[in-house]
């Protein structure tokens, strides 16, 4: 017998917990087909030699709604192993959407997630009303990895209720209509329902988005209709009593953002695991959770951490015109003065570190990349050290302001537990200060290979079949015979974050950070390779992963 393809002699891992086992994997019409030692030769063979082969990465947290109108390949995600990525997140969608409403759901995607608004608008083809409409026009597109979607409360709010949405309580009657609504977008294909109720997350006008105060009933109706379908309940910013209450009303599959957010001690990480265990004994409730420090990138070619006349003007300058700007000695002299002014900063530099100058980016959060140690150690201001460290590197170098998962050892012990998994890498949001799609790679660099947090089985397993059961996708997320071919092949030693840089690719020449990764040797989606040896093969074989109850 012939296979279409055969990747020959990897160490497998089969998603599912099991550890690195060398073997084969046969593929053939886009399924995995035979795994072990395989005799029959393939069409095309695929020499894995030395290689980790696991099922593609699955990430449940993106804001890739946007970007997919204009980005089929849906960089970077694509480029670190993840071959399904759920859109949808934190209520805010496209859909369901009136003509007449788009330029309000495209503002309320700019405020919360900045993605700019005339990028959205321009690059989209809003040839849809309804959800599932949403999803028929994402198939039309051909995205190059799997994509699957939540129909989002303030959407849908807005939808029914209009400007009543933002700030009145719904009727009986809207409640139904709602919940109605829920119900068909899942059954033309969403994977569940997303919502909102964190505060910070605000409209153009400065008001909480459609759904932040709604009463608690509301999403109980709407996830009765969720849990007849047996979909998934996301939600952001919801208080534990309400999660608890909503679980045990409706009784739907739920998943929450458990990023540790604030200054936390050393405790904090065991609190939290035991809260998330409390929360989920009983109900299947999930968190889901940033993988390292993360906030806001600053540097020449990002965000600018200081106020004053002299910054303000740095700021409107492109990067390369700031490299140039800060070589003149009085303009960089007129910059530190500024800096030293009270208040003259953004980001309290205690938590500023540097991502270092080289091939990856150092996100390990020790003294030695600390701005304010840094500073100390070459007796001068921290502004003078980052106008320093930002001429050194040609304008290359980033600093992370770190506004979450400030305490890793505290990270370390909550992802310790069965019950948090690791994603919320915001791919295609924010997409001017943060780059953290690169999550599944330091998961395998820093957490696996580095630290120890996982066994290698056991770091694959909570990236491919545990978050392919709470997705609702069965089909996907392991490596046995009759599973789709969702594959990514890497070099343990090796595999790393490529470091961030910017790039002007969105609809208008808007700026965005993206990043390369290191040590992928291929990457395959529904049978086909999409990534081989770190670069895009052109392929574009992903699809729309549609609810099946």
């Amino acid at each position: 017998m012939t296979h279409e393809i055969i990747i020959r002699g990897g160490n497998v891992v089969d998603g599912i917990g099991g550890e690195p086992v060398a073997g084969d994997v046969a593929i053939d019409n886009g399924m995995i087909t035979e795994v072990g030692q395989i005799s029959d030769r393939g069409d095309r063979e695929f020499d894995a030699a030395g290689m980790i082969v696991a099922p593609g990465f699955i990430d449940m947290h993106t804001h890739l709604d946007a970007q997919i109108g204009w980005d089929r390949d849906l960089t970077p995600l694509s480029w670190h192993g993840v071959t399904t990525a759920l859109m949808g997140n934190c209520g805010v969608t496209f859909a369901p959407c009136k003509p007449d409403d788009r330029p309000l759901l495209a503002g309320m995607m700019e405020t919360v997630e900045d993605i700019p608004r005339e990028s959205i608008m321009t690059g989209l083809p809003w040839d849809w009303e309804d959800y599932g409409g949403y999803l028929d026009s994402v198939d039309r597109l051909g995205p190059g990895i799997n994509v699957a979607g939540m129909i989002g409360h303030a959407a849908l709010r807005y939808f029914v209720m209009g400007q009543r949405a933002v700030e009145e309580q719904s009727t009986d009657a809207e409640r139904e209509q709602m919940a109605a609504i829920v119900g068909e977008a899942i059954d033309r294909g969403a994977i569940g329902f997303s919502s909102n109720r964190y505060h910070a997350h605000k409209l153009p006008d400065g008001r909480a988005i459609p759904g932040t105060f709604a009463d608690v009933r509301e999403l109980e109706i709407i996830a009765m209709e969720v849990s007849k379908r047996n979909a998934l309940f996301q939600s952001v910013g919801m208080n534990w009593d309400h999660m608890r209450q909503v679980a045990d009303t409706a009784k739907p599959r739920m998943l929450f953002n458990s990023t540790l957010s604030g200054v936390r001690d050393d405790a904090s990480g065991v609190q939290r695991r035991n809260a998330v265990e409390e929360l989920s004994t009983g109900r299947d409730i999930s968190g889901v959770a940033q993988v390292r420090g993360s906030g806001a990138l600053m540097g020449l070619q990002a965000l600018l951490p200081f106020r004053g006349k002299g910054w303000a003007r740095l700021n409107k300058l492109a990067p390369e015109a700031r490299l140039e700007a800060i070589r003149d000695a009085d303009f960089r002299h007129q910059l530190i003065d500024e800096a030293r002014a009270e208040k003259a900063s953004w980001a309290d530099p205690i938590w500023v570190h540097s991502l270092g100058n080289g091939e990856s980016p150092d996100h390990s959060m020790g003294p030695h990349n600390n701005i304010v140690a840094m500073a100390k150690a070459a007796g001068e201001h921290w502004g003078e050290t980052f106008l320093r460290l930002a001429l050194e590197s040609d304008g290359r170098v980033l600093f992370n302001y770190i506004g979450e998962n400030q305490n890793l050892k505290a990270l370390r012990d909550m992802f310790d537990g069965g019950r948090v998994f690791p994603g919320v890498g915001d791919a295609g949001a924010h997409v001017s200060m943060v780059m953290d799609a690169g999550w599944a790679t330091f998961v395998l660099s820093h957490w696996v290979r580095e630290e120890g947090l996982f066994t290698m089985g056991e770091g694959i397993r909570r990236m491919t079949s545990a978050p392919a059961r709470i997705l609702g996708l069965k089909d996907r997320g392991a490596l046995k015979p009759g599973m789709r071919a969702d594959i990514t092949i890497f070099d343990a030693a090796k595999v790393a974050e490529g470091y961030p840089y910017r790039v002007t690719d969105f609809p208008g020449g808007a700026p965005r950070l993206t990043q390369k990764s290191i040590g992928y040797r291929g990457i395959l989606v529904n049978g086909q390779f999409n990534v081989i040896d770190g670069e895009l093969t052109g392929n574009h074989s992903g699809r729309v992963l549609r609810h099946v109850a």
